[in-house]
């Protein structure tokens, strides 16, 4: 029996010695002040009180000195906290949840593509095969003009379906808040495919009586990143306005973007996306700091569009019928890990404890000198954050960022449930993931979050929170009434 059993031995001893050797180069400057601070205790207890007190009567100074010193803290000191930017904090977030009247079971969705699509049962086929490894459940839903047998994407329906996501979730932001429509500086809106006349933030304005001097802005044709642009628009105008709010919303229409063709490439998001959208609240306001949620500690976009490939990997176009959709590249995945290897490039420096970054330089070093066969070391991401938000792409966007990462199933959960339970609503997938950690009471005081967004263009985006305070398991939001069912299992293929 022993025989069978492997020895530990040697994987516990580098256990320790990793551990041993982070918290070494993590605490350098402690360990290191702690026998300096002990050598001047012990010379100040050799030298005896009576000999400092000499000491520090003979050394003269006149008021003009201590004047210009005390002139010079002061001018450093203002200085100092003028030039430091300005903390931004996320007070709070609600989700649109809808109602069950619009939930899509793949009954429902494969009954419909049988009938809109029965000239060309091979589209079909296809469907059925990407619904069955998409990682979605039963419970997604699409707006009602999707319902209707065939499609009905008028202007009016989109309009419809706009007003009801983004002012539900506006509502129920107010609400837990207790802010007023009046005290809204900022307006940023993002919605890639869906951007009439008048624009989405000017339908917000006129709903919500805004005031005639807010600042507002709408993003469009940004794709699914266009959540963490904003946010980072948002952190600008915040360091420039003093003691504002901004409200950030997050969304894609679903209505007009159905395509109703029968290319496989365009066919694709028929499958994977769904109705969702957020709204945030964002403050500079130091009386904001207890109650806010999280405050933001740094974003980092990268941006592949020099490249043709990356720029034309989803892109919106019309088939050889006419009819518009939008087409996803088969190097999507390729290009997708090249985008994300450069953000993290820039936000490892920025985010990693000093002992990963060592570990990544000499083995950078050592395979440039030495041996270029030498495997590249990947940083533990998971010493400088305790929650991952991935974008809810699809189940291969998952898959491929927690191998690449090395991430464990508890850190993709949110990622994997929000995906099986609302499927992919774009730039909000984030917050619905976010909305997860905190109903299942996760979210403690202290902890990092890294958000990862991918979308057309194209870009991968990153923001980092840290917590401000425990949360409380809510009350309210999405998952209300579904957090006890997940995580569920999510086989590999669902039989249809």
């Amino acid at each position: 029996m022993a025989q069978n059993l492997p020895n530990f031995t040697n994987s516990v001893r580098l256990k320790y010695v990793k551990l041993g050797y982070q918290y070494l180069i993590n605490h350098f400057l402690t360990l290191l002040l702690i026998p300096i601070i002990a050598s001047i205790s012990l010379e100040i207890v050799r030298i005896g009180p009576q000999e400092l007190l000499v000491t520090l009567q003979s050394i003269q100074l006149d008021t003009l000195q201590v004047l210009c010193s005390t002139f010079l803290i002061i001018f450093i000191s203002t200085v100092y906290f003028m030039s430091k930017p300005r903390s931004i904090y996320l007070v709070d977030y609600a989700c649109y949840k809808p109602p069950v009247t619009f939930r899509v079971p793949f009954a429902t969705f494969m009954e419909h593509s049988r009938l809109i699509l029965k000239d060309n049962p091979k589209s079909v086929d296809f469907q059925m095969r990407i619904l069955e490894r998409s990682g979605l459940g039963e419970e997604t839903c699409l707006p009602p003009a999707i319902h209707y047998i065939p499609p009905k994407p008028t202007m009016e329906a989109a309009r419809g379906e706009a007003e009801l996501v983004i002012f539900s979730s506006i509502d129920s932001l107010f609400q837990k808040t207790g802010l007023k429509p009046k005290d809204i500086d900022i307006l940023i809106v993002n919605c890639s495919l869906f951007s009439p006349t008048p624009s989405l933030s000017a339908m917000i304005v006129n709903k919500y009586k805004l005031r005639s001097n807010i600042r507002s802005f709408n993003l469009s044709g940004m794709g699914c990143s266009a959540g963490l642009i904003s946010i980072d628009l948002a952190r600008d105008l915040l360091q420039t306005h003093p003691n504002s709010n901004a409200l950030v919303v997050s969304t894609e229409i679903i209505t007009p973007n159905y395509y109703q063709g029968k290319e496989r490439a365009m066919l694709l998001p028929n499958c994977l996306f769904r109705m969702g959208g957020a709204a945030l609240l964002l403050s500079n306001k130091r009386r904001d700091r207890t109650r806010a949620k999280y405050k933001l500690v740094r974003i980092v976009r990268t941006h592949k569009g020099e490249d043709d490939k990356a720029f034309r990997c989803v892109y919106e176009e019309e088939d050889a019928q006419g009819k518009v959709g939008i087409n996803l590249s088969k190097d999507l995945m390729n290009i997708a890990a090249e985008a994300l290897k450069s953000n993290i490039t820039t936000i490892g420096p920025l985010v990693l404890p000093a002992s990963e970054q060592l570990l990544f330089l000499f083995t950078l070093i050592g395979r440039k000198i030495f041996n270029p066969k030498w495997k590249p070391y990947i940083p533990d991401f998971k010493l400088a954050f305790e929650h991952f938000c991935i974008h809810a792409g699809g189940r291969a966007v998952i898959d491929e960022l927690q191998k690449n990462l090395q991430l464990s199933s508890e850190h993709v959960e949110a990622s994997r449930m929000a995906l099986h339970r609302f499927g992919n609503t774009s730039s909000s997938s984030l917050w619905y993931e976010m909305s997860y950690i905190e109903a299942k009471g996760r979210m403690k005081k202290g902890d990092r979050v890294w958000q990862i967004a991918f979308g057309s263009g194209f870009k991968c985006n990153s923001a980092v929170w840290k917590c401000n305070r425990t949360v409380k398991t809510p009350s309210d939001g999405p998952w209300l009434d579904c957090i006890d069912r997940y995580p569920v299992h999510i086989p590999e293929v669902v039989k249809l």
